[in-house]
């Protein structure tokens, strides 16, 4: 049997671990560092971060800005992520959407998400990725 799920507005969805994201991973191919670095760090606006070097041995990129961090890991068999996506909060969402579409990113406008105005972009490779702002 089935329990329904909590609606999405509760307050009650916690856990004894004080769980929390730290980061979060998506796939690159190799070589495609400086590539993501201009998308990331250019045009994103993300500050690059000094990888330790036993895993800066490995490739990859990771980014950082405010409260968000995202490591780009080198996959052989790479294929960009179409579905599977972060959602990133914004607090500017429409000067987001500017800077991206200002750098030739396009942008899709979605408002089936209660309470949030979102938009989904593609970066330089291909992997999704989600842009959202609760509403006032």
């Amino acid at each position: 049997m089935t329990t329904p799920g909590l609606p999405y507005d509760t307050t009650e969805a916690t856990s004894d671990h004080g769980l929390g994201l730290h980061h979060v991973q998506l796939a690159i191919p190799p070589g495609s560092e400086d590539e993501c670095r201009r998308f990331y760090v250019d045009v994103l606006g993300m500050t690059e971060l000094r990888k330790p070097p036993v895993l800066a041995a490995r490739g990859g990129l990771w980014v950082r800005a405010d409260r968000l961090e995202i490591h780009l890991g080198v996959e052989q068999d790479f294929r960009p992520a179409r579905k599977a996506h972060p959602g990133i909060l914004v607090k500017d969402l429409d000067g987001l959407a500017k800077r991206l579409e200002d750098h030739g990113v396009e942008i899709t406008w979605d408002d089936n998400f209660p309470g949030h105005r979102r938009f989904y972009a593609f970066d330089n490779l291909g992997n999704r990725l989600e842009f959202l702002s609760p509403q006032d």
